[in-house]
């Protein structure tokens, strides 16, 4: 059940996000609103507007119809203000591979105005759970892909932002620092905060997640709480479920 006290941390009103050359939009008239304390997950096959969806959440991509609010600023009118309330990891894990890990999370620290009498902190809170160690020494680019994953999600909160957006946020950790993580989310999300991430494993949304979002060909096609689902649909799992709803399809194409 929703928390009366709960704001909204993400408000979405009819997103379509059109690519060049496409016969179909990627995201067709999506809305979407998020709350504090909530974790959301988005689930959809290859190409449903998952990736698509966050990018242009972020800025990443330009949106001609729609419109997107993160924590009280849009996202077109004020950008700048809009992007200090979120964290994005992205499925990509770009990051400047010259520097060590230190010195771009001190980098991103800098970017968002942390100061230093709290950077510290954080710092250990991070190292707690991503246990990077002597290694935030060393220049990213001997990092392995689950290392940079990792310097990612520390780089993204460093400024403990209202709102952490992932996509695919669990592929490539390792089980313990995936554990840790996981604990990690729930514990920021009852600090008041929002979690909004995509994946394509449905079991680790039904562990994570207070509510799932599927897309489907760019559509919304569900919104709905566990509470309610398990409710509803105690004779069915989520994966049962999900693939009633959107059917079988191929992998590949824009997500």
């Amino acid at each position: 059940m929703q928390d009366a006290n709960a704001q909204a941390i993400i408000n979405i009103v009819n997103l379509t996000k059109q690519y060049p050359r496409a016969e179909e939009p990627a995201v067709k008239n999506f809305s979407l609103t998020c709350y504090s304390g909530e974790i959301v997950g988005l689930l959809g096959h290859n190409g449903a507007g998952k990736s698509t969806t966050l990018k242009c959440m972020t800025g990443m991509l330009p949106f001609s119809e729609g419109e997107i609010v993160i924590n009280g600023y849009n996202i077109k009118s004020s950008p700048v203000k809009a992007k200090y309330n979120f964290g994005f990891v992205s499925d990509k894990h770009d990051v400047f591979v010259k520097m060590t890990g230190v010195q771009y999370l001190n980098f991103m620290a800098d970017a968002y105005g942390v100061a230093n009498a709290d950077r510290q902190t954080r710092l250990e809170e991070l190292e707690n759970i991503f246990a990077l160690g002597d290694r935030l020494l060393e220049p990213i680019s001997n990092y392995s892909h689950g290392m940079r994953q990792k310097i990612c999600m520390m780089g993204s909160l460093i400024h403990s932002p209202k709102l952490w957006i992932l996509d695919e946020p669990m592929i490539g950790l390792d089980p313990m620092t995936s554990a840790r993580v996981s604990e990690f989310m729930a514990e920021y999300a009852k600090r008041g905060n929002c979690i909004l991430f995509s994946s394509h494993n449905i079991n680790s949304v039904q562990k994570l997640c207070h509510r799932a979002v599927i897309l489907n060909k760019g559509v919304k096609i569900d919104d709905f709480s566990f509470e309610n689902f398990s409710e509803e649909h105690s004779d069915v799992d989520l994966e049962q479920y999900f693939l009633s709803r959107t059917g079988a399809q191929e992998d590949g194409g824009q997500q």
